[in-house]
């Protein structure tokens, strides 16, 4: 059976999640108290709903309790996500994923039960601003706040050399779960996996080690 996800909210995010969603093949159902732009998500959402979502009975008529995932994107309107949370969890939703506008709102969410508050305006910022400032780090993905998955490009220094001779995680501390060269990834790779210059090396790691790789090693 596929897994079932709804949207609750159609702003930037919300909207862009529905239309990510469909492209995955999966089943979404769009929700929003505002009927233009649930026609404007009509054709990308399995189903597109205009509905009062701080409304308990009109969760229950959504038959939301059977969804795998409901994702809460109300922008600024912090009192309709916190109340649409509770209701949520009250139905027994087995995740429910909440955007955050900030730091308050999310210990109100994290109180609450929100399975998982995200920060997309934050975390984008985070993942530029490592990009930005290093000539080497392609993209970043926060794990928590001391370890995360980078995409290092791999330099003159370390190409043509093996896994086993680089031996990153004896010097540094981290580990090359993969690599990318051109279309192509190799995951889990070899200790004898030679290194080619340009390949994307996936790291993942304590953020100072990984720091360590990229100014020394890498």
């Amino acid at each position: 059976m596929k897994k079932q996800f709804a949207v609750i909210g159609l702003g930037r995010f919300g909207g862009n999640l529905v239309g990510e969603l469909s492209k995955l093949g999966v089943e979404v159902l769009a929700i929003d108290n505002n009927a233009e732009v649930v026609e404007q998500y009509a054709d990308y959402a399995t189903h597109a709903v205009q509905a009062n979502a701080m409304d308990e009975a009109t969760l229950k008529s959504l038959g939301l309790r059977n969804f795998d995932h409901v994702i809460v994107s109300f922008g600024e309107n912090i009192e309709a996500s916190i109340l649409t949370t509770l209701l949520l969890k009250d139905l027994g939703v087995k995740e429910v994923w909440v955007k955050a506008s900030n730091a308050y709102h999310q210990k109100v969410l994290d109180k609450i039960g929100a399975d998982k508050v995200i920060h997309p305006e934050r975390d984008m910022a985070r993942r530029i601003a490592h990009h930005i400032t290093s000539e080497k780090i392609i993209d970043y993905i926060e794990l928590s706040q001391e370890h995360s998955i980078v995409e290092v490009v791999a330099s003159n220094k370390v190409s043509d050399k093996s896994l086993i001779d680089l031996d990153v995680r004896a010097k540094y501390g981290c580990n090359i779960i993969a690599i990318q060269r051109g279309a192509d990834i190799i995951v889990s790779p070899a200790a004898e996996e030679v290194v080619q210059k340009n390949d994307l090396l996936i790291v993942i790691g304590h953020n100072r080690d990984i720091n360590r790789f990229e100014k020394e090693g890498v």
